[in-house]
């Protein structure tokens, strides 16, 4: 419906939400069964997406159209597709470029997990998987992945649910889509973790810090974190930490642009110790500073602080 057609009730010529204004944003949410996309639908809905679970595929540059057209103020819409959706989800390349050619701000979000996490957690509900036709889950998690992997690979936003309680899920959906989405600059989440608990698999980057003075045997300082001051002294004020961070900081500075120059709107740098609590987390802390002052948007996540 165009602009010039639509009336409110009053009468009056009604304002066209697309005029002047940004193409409607746009999020597809897939992934795995089992990796928290039902989560992901709830998340966003609370932030304010319209949102519609398990759309027909085929359906959705309409659907989109009908957003832009409504009287209500849409502007943020989040879309959950998977394999329920088996009779078009050939099609998605097609559809998916469609709706990036019509002008929508896309983003497409897939959320993961480890095989093995995935069979517990279907253990644990009790549930079938949804593609392993009454066989046992690994053979539909193994099945489901090889079919999902085309549209894993054009996503912008990978999201390893492995570590993750649903509530820390719900924190990270939150940092990420709270405010608008911006074209402008891109945003860098940086993460702390432990290698004893398994590398992030959706970080771009994974820098080691294992090399650097470890915090964990100096008895006052053992049950506190790098968030600590005193603990970030001890380990950042030493002359291989500062050389360290000085590099890595020239190293992103050379980086990010480029990446942003590519059309990446986010950036996972994950930096590692050995229990993910003292080393990682003061060195994560300080990049974000900096960072930030160059002007990117920056999210912070110690995934293995509290273990």
């Amino acid at each position: 419906m165009k602009s010039s057609d639509a009336y409110s009730a009053s009468g009056r010529e009604r304002v066209d939400p697309t005029r002047d204004q940004p193409r409607l944003e746009v999020v597809i949410v897939s992934g795995l069964s089992g990796s928290g996309k039902s989560t992901a639908i709830h998340v966003l809905e609370d932030l304010g997406y319209y949102c519609i679970d398990n759309l027909p595929l085929v359906l959705i540059q309409r659907f989109l159209e009908l957003c832009e057209a409504s009287l209500e103020s849409i502007n943020r819409v989040a879309l959950g597709v998977d394999l329920r959706e088996r009779q078009f989800f050939g099609e998605y390349p097609r559809v998916l470029d469609e709706v990036r050619r019509a002008g929508y701000a896309l983003q497409i979000v897939f959320l993961d997990a480890s095989d093995e996490v995935l069979v517990r957690r279907f253990s644990e509900t009790r549930r079938p998987h949804p593609v392993a036709g009454g066989g046992l889950p690994i053979d539909g998690i193994r099945r489901e992945r090889e079919l999902l992997a085309g549209l894993r690979e054009r996503a912008d936003r990978i999201l390893d649910t492995t570590a993750l309680t649903v509530h820390q899920l719900r924190e990270q959906l939150q940092g990420l889509f709270r405010h608008p989405l911006t074209a402008d600059r891109l945003t860098v989440q940086l993460v702390s973790f432990g290698y004893k608990f398994g590398v992030p698999t959706d970080a771009d980057m994974v820098l080691d810090a294992r090399f650097l003075a470890n915090p964990f045997f100096v008895d006052e300082l053992r049950p506190r974190t790098g968030c600590d001051p005193v603990v970030a002294a001890f380990v950042l004020e030493r002359e291989d930490a500062r050389t360290f961070l000085r590099d890595v900081e020239q190293l992103l500075a050379f980086t990010l642009p480029l990446y942003r120059r590519e059309g990446k709107a986010y950036f996972t740098l994950a930096v590692g110790c050995t229990g993910g609590r003292h080393r990682s987390v003061a060195l994560v802390e300080r990049l974000a500073r900096a960072i930030a002052d160059r002007g990117h948007g920056v999210q912070v996540r110690h995934r293995d602080m509290q273990r």
